[in-house]
């Protein structure tokens, strides 16, 4: 009994510090997550519980701030990632994962860098289809393999300029879709059993608080600085892959 308690606080932890990223950045949070619950239980289990969080974080965030969501935007994204998703799964099936983790990483990393040097994407003043569909579709790939949709998504909103608060919204409308589609593959797969559920369960006490902390982090973050701690973030979870394929 004090075992299992000590595995519940320390996923309620996890779950927390994870939700709190996700909230002020609007992405992420899988790297964070996926990794350390894995510690304490299955990574069968830990892999849909990040899901099945990120679903109840997003649905949160888009009741709460629905009227910072660029909706156009979300559903064209959303669109081209549905098509992603499945060759995202392809790839993760049929394609050694060591050679492709270490390059998408490298990649990450390469243009978070050239970013944090001062370059500066060009300004898209409205939805464009071409940059849509490629950052929608490449979300979609990345999430459907590794669970990593979020450097596309930075790219778009990025040369949109959305603010921190928009750009975290929108996201928002774009997991909420992309994560049911994962809830519901994970049931088809007969991942959603009890023990996940209990976990699950465990983890909604947090999820107010750390929704709610992280909503107020992205408040004090304007402009270009936001996108700046943006980009420190690809450049952490560039590192944070590299380094999970290692010791994979």
């Amino acid at each position: 009994m004090m075992l299992y308690n000590t595995v519940i606080l320390l996923v309620a932890l996890i779950i927390f510090v994870a939700t709190v990223f996700r909230s002020a950045f609007g992405f992420g949070e899988s790297l964070i997550a996926v990794p350390l619950l894995a510690i304490v239980m299955p990574l069968q289990v830990a892999v849909p519980l990040s899901v099945l969080v990120s679903v109840t974080i997003a649905g949160f965030v888009v009741v709460q701030d629905h009227k910072k969501i660029h909706f156009k935007s979300a559903g064209g994204l959303i669109i081209y990632a549905l098509i992603g998703i499945p060759i995202g799964l392809w790839l993760l099936v049929n394609v050694p994962e060591y050679p492709v983790k270490l390059s998408l990483g490298a990649l990450i990393i390469a243009f978070a860098v050239y970013l944090l040097t001062g370059s500066r994407l060009s300004e898209l003043k409205q939805d464009n289809r071409w940059w849509l569909f490629s950052c929608g579709l490449l979300s979609g790939i990345l999430g459907g393999a590794y669970g990593i949709n979020g450097p596309p998504l930075v790219v778009y909103g990025a040369k949109r300029r959305w603010t921190a608060q928009h750009f975290r919204a929108t996201l928002q409308a774009y997991f909420l879709v992309a994560s049911l589609t994962g809830v519901i593959g994970y049931w088809y797969s007969g991942l959603l059993g009890r023990m996940l559920f209990q976990y699950y369960l465990w983890s909604l006490p947090v999820l107010v608080p750390a929704v709610l902390l992280g909503r107020l982090i992205n408040s004090r973050m304007q402009g270009d600085k936001f996108f700046k701690y943006s980009y420190l973030v690809l450049l952490g979870l560039g590192l944070l892959l590299i380094i999970n394929t290692f010791y994979h």
